[in-house]
């Protein structure tokens, strides 16, 4: 039995999600909007705003085409890792070696070489977002991968998803702030373009340093079984799909995904176009969330020891169904009330499942991977972690392709409708991933425990 990991190490894994998360925060808040802005906003069409055979626009294509490469490059990656021979572990070598290229990649996005649509613009922003998503599964699925082997039981593995459910909203949180930050630069008398990628680099700079603290900290071998895995990738691949308990909860992760991402990338839409408010007020909301998501981590830790992760996840999906529902209500007389309170009733409502998401998710493939590893004597927890993500990114894949089409029927104040069907149909596909989740057997994966 390895040793038991401190807290303080604890604290040292959970920066290296705060660090990723930065990063990941200014890609899907901010990418199609950097490209796609609405009227009025202070910036310039950078690619072609037009619909390809009616459908898939320029930025859609691209975004697909990112997530795409993403998802099927977390299965290899994962394989790799798990079969990875190394000194220092199966792990933390790919963290070290993709940390500093993946915040480089992500400033590279909003530096477009021409300003203006330009085929150039098309280009680049096709390779460096292909070569981000590559990047960024190199560090982040051998980081997942360690949750059930730096947890040794289930409690350890929910408090570690508790705490890096934490550092990841405080990241996400700091890539909120971005517009607040640059509007701060502008009122220096810098100019947009320039306070936006000023504001990028400040940001990116921080998650680099961050998403290095575990590769300094932590000594892997010492807290892990870091017994490399024989078994082949599609072998391997195969038999994580053909677990059932995964099975569904990998497909109810796409359906929640491609919700969620659907309505991250809107948020800035729902700001500037249907409640006709400042970018900073973007900022705000996501100050709400985090805060009132804090406040829920107690409540959720504890409740999902007493009664179990699965409902206290299933009431998380209820609550996100309503509350996407209620976006194609925002700025209407239907609401009585003012556009500022309408985004912070949003927000508040989402604390609760944001919060329940966060940690949960994370603790419940956890446990799926050691059942699989107790049962069959073979540790392949970065398969579990690939397979997983391979699925999630699917759904955001998806979800930017649908968005980016519903963008086509109105993104700007007057002529919205595409933004308002982004709530119901959010609302759908979060109900869908609810049907799913609840065939997952609970009783049956932690059973192990009981013997």
């Amino acid at each position: 039995m390895k040793n038991k990991l401190p807290f303080s190490k604890q604290i040292a894994f959970a920066i290296g999600q705060l660090g990723w998360s930065i990063n990941m925060g200014l890609v899907n808040s901010y990418l199609v909007y950097f490209y796609s802005p609405p009227e009025g906003e202070g910036l310039t069409y950078r690619i072609p705003q037009i619909a390809i055979l009616g459908v898939f626009t320029v930025i859609g294509l691209i975004t697909m085409a990112g997530r795409l490469m993403d998802a099927v490059t977390d299965p290899l990656v994962a394989s790799l890792s798990d079969r990875h021979k190394s000194p220092k572990g199966r792990r933390i070598p790919f963290l070290a070696k993709s940390a500093i290229p993946l915040s480089i990649l992500t400033l590279m996005l909003f530096f477009n070489p021409v300003d203006g649509i330009s085929a150039f613009n098309i280009i680049w922003l096709a390779v460096i977002l292909l070569t981000f998503y590559i990047v960024y599964t190199l560090y982040v699925t051998p980081y997942m991968a360690l949750i059930p082997e730096l947890g040794k039981t289930p409690d350890e593995r929910l408090n570690i998803a508790t705490q890096i459910s934490v550092t990841f909203f405080i990241g996400t949180a700091l890539a909120s702030q971005a517009p607040l930050i640059w509007n701060a630069f502008e009122s220096l008398g810098m100019e947009k373009i320039f306070a936006i990628r000023l504001t990028i680099g400040i940001l990116v700079s921080m998650s680099a340093i961050f998403m290095l603290v575990p590769v300094f900290a932590i000594e892997e071998k010492k807290y892990c079984e870091a017994t490399p895995s024989e078994i082949p990738l599609l072998k391997s691949l195969k038999s994580a799909f053909n677990d059932r308990e995964f099975l569904v909860f990998a497909i109810s992760d796409l359906s929640y995904f491609l919700s969620l991402t659907m309505l991250q990338t809107g948020l800035m839409y729902y700001v500037t176009v249907l409640l006709e408010l400042g970018e900073a007020f973007y900022s705000q909301l996501f100050i709400i969330m985090m805060v009132g998501s804090f406040a829920f981590y107690p409540f959720v830790n504890l409740m999902a020891k007493k009664i179990g992760k699965k409902k206290v996840l299933s009431l998380g999906f209820i609550v996100f169904v309503l509350n996407f529902a209620l976006v194609f209500f925002l700025g209407k007389e239907i609401i009585p009330l003012s556009g500022r309170m309408q985004g912070y009733i949003i927000a508040a409502i989402a604390a609760f499942p944001l919060a329940a998401f966060g940690i949960l998710q994370n603790a419940i493939l956890s446990d799926i991977a050691e059942y699989d590893a107790v049962i069959n004597h073979n540790r392949k927890e970065g398969i579990y972690f690939g397979a997983r993500t391979f699925m999630s990114k699917m759904g955001q894949m998806l979800s930017m392709l649908i968005f980016t089409w519903l963008l086509t029927f109105g993104k700007d104040t007057g002529n919205d409708l595409g933004i308002r069907l982004t709530g119901p149909v959010s609302a759908f596909f979060c109900f869908l991933g609810l049907v799913f989740f609840l065939m997952y057997n609970e009783k049956k994966i932690l059973s192990i425990y009981k013997k």
